[in-house]
């Protein structure tokens, strides 16, 4: 059922780029198949494609190669950046739905294969956008020398965003605004708006400056983006807003209380818009707000914030109020024990000074009241006892008790209370006894046996610090050889009783800590300080961890298996598996990696090898894939037309490839070639060949395809050993990959459509569609069943007559561009004739017209009809043949009109147009109306 055909052609590795509309085979090159408004040179090398934002961006790297290069896409931030984003994709084919503005840049597609230079190639692109314009009104007036009047100058100021820059027309009413011809008024642009903004300045305000202004700004209809427009009503009344707030700009209140802002509009018109924000973070979302009242019900901490409000009613500034809220709120009370520092003092002496300090974490924290007791006794201030509400020598918010010439009757127990007066906010209070016996300095000290402390990766870990003294401090743990933070997330991890305690610990918390007392909740003297390393084991880094190794039958092979990194360094064992089961154990060598030696390479040695390297922290296996099997073939993905079309609605495929390395293992036979579709085996045959060579390509003739089926094709080499690994590709039948015109035929069955496109000026579009793609719901009695060769694979273009489809619509679908040359003719002339053939479906009650008219290209843009047919033209397909003689470049126009109802469906399949008179087959009707050739 299928030939073959094999050839042996010399093929270089280096990666080779299609020549493409360019001189350079060397570079790649980028087309476009989205929906782009213009592609064009902005420079010699520069591409700018551009796009409309909201529009999807489709941009296809043509690149061969051999091996098939891998297409890399990535994107600059823009033309001043070199660095490349954080994602790539890769594909040969980029797509980006709905593309936003913040998405234009310099996008560069990067081909590689791993042979040679990679090959880059770039192109810009730029999205084109206009937003809604702003317009906000400014007032000034100013005295007037020599006169008792004021004038007064209103300023309308309109922004817009957009690319390309906007352009701006003023209209009072539904007139344009000419600045030439009125003295009232001046139109500017700011400086340093760079395009963005237009002033309308209105001088000494007269009657007729009241009124209806528009600015209306255009990029000139551009990716066909229209104008935008925005209105002001301008009155004797016009003025800006005022607010009222109706509670202080500070309010302090107990949580769970209920609280109720507003901000009353007391001047503006038009009438302003009142909004609320709040600083840091966002309004709370249980938040009521109406209007210019916000409600917020059972306050806590965390609602805390500058709430603003600000109302805008495009005249002059915003008006803007704050609020600043705070709910009270109380935690971590902690307290110092200062010696007397003018004695350099470590410890309580009598006859010297102390002061004992207390300190609470507190918003509002300048409202915080300190109490201090004795005995838990009110304490006095005396000449002896001396209370400090805000201490400057601590931190801000701190209250103090100075003792001073500590005295015996000094000795006792002190109590701190914080509070907030007259607020239900608990107090918090802490005790201190002060004694000589009770106050000692802390000693930190790290146990016997503790200094390096080991774990397991996974595992937990505890570093332990013991501190002794009176009080006894906290102890801070933070990293002492690095600048990270602990694994908290934290720079300082506190720990009560010393002992800071790891989970799941990492090879990256190795390192050393350092703990210290904590300044607070003891004496406030010189930190104690020491240190504790931690080792995290883990087992063995390997290399390679899984690696295919071919090889000749009979020929030795050797294993090596390389330690990067371990700890702990030494390796304890390392043992050979072969499928599993153990090896005789090799004498290890500290000084080479494990390393196993096959003397010859025979069937029974083919198989998988694991060598599992110990440290004593785990195991680690590098794995080798041993074999005599050949490796896979490499298809080749760049040849020339691989396509060419049979009689018969079939088509023949040149399939070629080189194969891999094909001199590591046993010389190759021949190949065993499976073709299937659709799951069923459409061939499956063994060939002989030649000894493939290095870069040498081969190739095989499939015939007998049928149009327009995809056939899966797997190859697998073939050698003394056996089957060696098989390669998989799919073959697609596409009518661009077919030998161009004069005897090329459109089916319609790749999706390019060979080059025809949609015209922008009809009413709908033509679709492509097959028997397999119908919708099940359609129209019954109308439209193909199958394509014009019979098969419900194949593709056919067709317009679809349903709703919202109206009697009179039309659907035109344009041929590719057909250059004349100039030739004399037959008859003398020098117009070259060309033949239009094709086949036409048109079944239906409500059938209505199918045109073929010729665009001709010139200074303008001319359609001339050339074949017309009209009405219920039966169930079959039929071909017609029509003649032109054109003058210049010129175009195809398919043209379809929607009859008088939805049984209407026309469709057209197997196009072709080629040079030469057209043959008259009188065995397929001819029977639309034909007009004499041009």
């Amino acid at each position: 059922l299928l030939g073959s055909c094999l050839v042996l052609v010399s093929l270089p590795l280096l990666p080779l780029f299609p020549l493409l509309l360019t001189p350079a085979p060397s570079n790649a090159q980028i087309v476009h198949s989205g929906q782009a408004c213009l592609v064009k040179e902005d420079n010699i090398n520069d591409r700018i494609y551009t796009i409309r934002e909201g529009d999807t961006l489709v941009l296809q790297c043509l690149v061969k190669g051999h091996p098939k290069p891998q297409v890399r896409w990535t994107k600059t931030a823009g033309s001043a950046s070199d660095k490349f984003q954080e994602t790539s994709i890769f594909n040969e084919t980029l797509r980006i739905q709905r593309i936003q503005r913040v998405q234009g840049g310099r996008y560069y597609c990067k081909a590689e294969n791993g042979v040679g230079v990679a090959a880059i190639k770039s192109i810009r692109v730029d999205v084109q956008y206009l937003d809604q314009p702003v317009l906000t009104v400014h007032q000034t007036i100013s005295d007037v020398r020599g006169s008792y009047y004021q004038e007064k100058t209103v300023f309308l100021r309109c922004t817009v965003n957009s690319n390309p820059p906007a352009r701006f027309i003023w209209k009072r009413g539904s007139q344009p605004i000419e600045q030439s011809k009125d003295n009232g008024v001046d139109i500017y642009e700011p400086l340093y708006t760079q395009g963005e903004t237009k002033v309308l300045k209105l001088k000494n305000l007269r009657p007729q400056d009241f009124a209806n202004y528009t600015c209306q700004v255009s990029v000139r209809n551009v990716c066909e983006i229209p104008d935008t427009f925005v209105t002001f009503q301008l009155t004797s009344a016009t003025s800006p807003p005022a607010l009222r707030l109706s509670v202080n700009e500070t309010l302090v209140l107990d949580p769970g209380k209920d609280v109720m802002m507003s901000c009353e509009v007391t001047a503006g018109n038009p009438t302003p818009t009142v909004t609320w924000s709040r600083t840091p973070g966002s309004v709370p979302q249980r938040a009521v707000i109406d209007g210019g009242t916000l409600t917020l019900r059972s306050v806590e901490a965390s609602d805390s914030g500058f709430y603003n409000c600000a109302a805008y009613n495009k005249v002059g500034n915003p008006a803007k109020r704050t609020v600043n809220l705070v709910v009270r709120d109380m935690r971590n009370l902690t307290f110092q024990i200062t010696p007397d520092s003018n004695k350099d003092s470590e410890s309580i002496q009598m006859g010297r000074d102390l002061k004992l300090s207390c300190h609470v974490d507190a918003q509002p924290q300048d409202k915080v009241n300190y109490t201090w007791y004795k005995n838990g006794v009110p304490i006095l201030p005396s000449e002896n006892l001396v209370i400090l509400r805000s201490d400057p020598d601590m931190a801000p918010g701190t209250g103090s008790l100075e003792i001073i010439d500590m005295k015996f009757r000094d000795q006792a127990t002190y109590t701190c209370v914080a509070n907030f007066p007259g607020s239900i906010v608990p107090d918090l209070r802490v005790d201190v006894n002060i004694t000589q016996s009770s106050v000692t300095p802390p000693i930190l000290s790290v146990p016997s046996g503790g200094t390096v402390v080991t774990a397991r990766e996974g595992a937990w870990a505890e570093l332990v610090c013991l501190v002794d003294g009176k009080p006894r401090p906290p102890v801070l743990w933070s990293r002492a050889d690095k600048d990270l933070p602990m694994p908290s997330g934290e720079w300082a991890t506190e720990t009560r009783d010393g002992r800071l305690r790891l989970s799941n610990v990492t090879r990256d918390l190795s390192g050393t800590y350092r703990c210290q007392t904590a300044p607070y909740n003891g004496l406030n003297i010189k930190r104690r300080e020491a240190q504790v390393q931690l080792s995290v084991q883990y087992p063995p880094i390997v290399e390679p961890a899984y690696q295919e190794v071919r090889s000749p039958t009979n020929q030795p092979v050797t294993l090596r298996c390389s330690v990067v990194k371990a700890n702990p360094s030494r390796i304890a064992r390392a043992s050979w598996l072969m499928n599993g089961r153990p090896l005789p154990p090799t004498v290890p060598d500290s000084q080479e990696p494990p390393t196993l030696r096959i003397e010859r390479l025979s069937p029974s040695s083919n198989g998988t090898y694991e060598c599992r390297v110990s440290n004593g922290a785990g195991v680690s296996s590098c794995v080798f894939n041993v074999s005599a099997r050949a490796y896979n073939p490499e298809f080749y993905f760049d040849t020339p037309n691989p396509i060419r079309v049979l009689p018969g609605s079939n088509y023949s495929y040149i399939l070629q490839w080189t194969q891999k390395e094909p001199r590591a293992v046993d010389r190759i036979l021949g190949y065993w070639i499976n073709v299937r579709q659709m799951n069923r085996v459409a061939m499956s045959r063994q060939m002989e060949v030649k000894e493939p060579q290095p870069g040498v390509l081969l190739s095989y003739v499939l015939t007998d395809l049928r149009i327009p089926l995809d056939y899966e094709v797997r190859l697998t080499p073939i050698t003394m050993f056996g089957l060696g690994d098989s390669a998989t590709r799919t073959i697609q039948y596409s009518e661009r990959e077919c030998p161009a015109p004069p005897h090329h035929v459109c089916g319609f069955e790749d999706s390019r459509i060979c080059g025809f496109s949609q015209d922008r000026s009809d009413t709908f579009d033509w679709t492509r569609q097959n028997a397999l793609t119908q919708n099940p719901k359609r129209t019954a009695n109308t439209g193909p069943d199958t394509d014009r060769s019979g098969t419900k694979e194949g593709y056919y273009m067709y317009i679809e007559a349903s709703r919202p489809r109206v009697a009179g619509d039309k659907a035109r679908l344009l041929s590719p561009l057909f250059n004349v040359t100039q030739a004399r003719g037959a008859t003398g002339s020098n117009r070259v004739p060309y033949c239009i053939s094709f086949y036409y479906h048109m079944k239906g009650m409500h059938i209505g017209s199918l045109n073929i008219l010729m665009r001709v290209k010139g200074i303008a843009t001319v359609d001339t009809l050339l074949w017309s047919i009209s009405g219920n033209q039966g169930p079959e397909w039929k071909q017609a043949n029509v003649p032109v003689n054109p003058s210049g470049a010129f175009q195809v126009v398919f043209e379809g009109v929607r009859g008088t109802g939805y049984e209407g469906d026309i469709a057209i399949d197997d196009v072709s147009i080629t040079t030469g008179k057209c043959k008259q087959d009188n065995t397929v009707s001819n029977t639309g109306t034909e007009l004499p050739a041009l």
